[in-house]
């Protein structure tokens, strides 16, 4: 059993293989960057298609790169900033990001990709880092969790976006390397139009 799955009844067989890579954060966060390149490199994109997702794809990086600028995995519960709306903002702008290249890229099968990706992996990941961050933060994350939404805000009321650290977004979650990784596959997906 991996550990995030060490404390869920056992599984066997076809289905304890399936659970354990649906929890694999390595699998989840590879395939997740891998999806960028792959939806570019088969991209039939039209302008309007292009431009709606790139708007989205954009959107969800620069969530990312704000969220990223106030966690410090496991040491602090970062209730500020985007964390004031949902509790998962990574996850609201990885959202966002596979939305905005599936319109981007103009297939139509990719949304099936992408909705099967998104069932697959994220469910599992927000049940896991809801129960670390419980075990971790105890009643501080009982407060905070049962008025901030998972993934989509209930509404729009940030408290202490002033917080922000390129400090901490860079060294302990490399997202500035992130932004330029996606700002490469759009830029690719524009070339592509006609």
């Amino acid at each position: 059993m991996g550990q995030r799955t060490s404390d869920l009844p056992p599984l066997t067989g076809y289905s304890h293989a399936i659970r354990e890579l649906r929890y694999s954060e390595t699998f989840r966060q590879g395939l997740g960057l891998l999806l960028m390149p792959f939806y570019a490199l088969l991209a039939a994109p039209r302008w309007s298609s292009f431009v709606v997702g790139s708007v989205l794809a954009v959107i969800g990086m620069l969530i990312r790169l704000y969220a990223s600028g106030f966690i410090i995995k496991n040491k602090q519960l970062a209730t500020d900033g985007p964390y004031s709306l949902v509790r998962h903002p990574l996850y609201t702008g990885n959202l966002l990001l596979l939305i905005g290249f599936t319109f981007a890229s103009g297939q139509w099968w990719a949304l099936l990709v992408s909705a099967f990706f998104w069932w697959f992996y994220y469910p599992p990941a927000i049940e896991y880092e809801d129960r670390k961050l419980h075990r971790i933060f105890g009643a501080d994350w009982e407060v905070w969790s049962q008025t901030v939404p998972a993934v989509i805000p209930g509404g729009i009321r940030l408290r202490g976006g002033s917080g922000w650290s390129f400090q901490t977004s860079l060294k302990q979650n490399s997202e500035p390397v992130i932004v330029v990784f996606i700002l490469i596959w759009l830029f690719y997906i524009a070339f592509q139009l006609g």
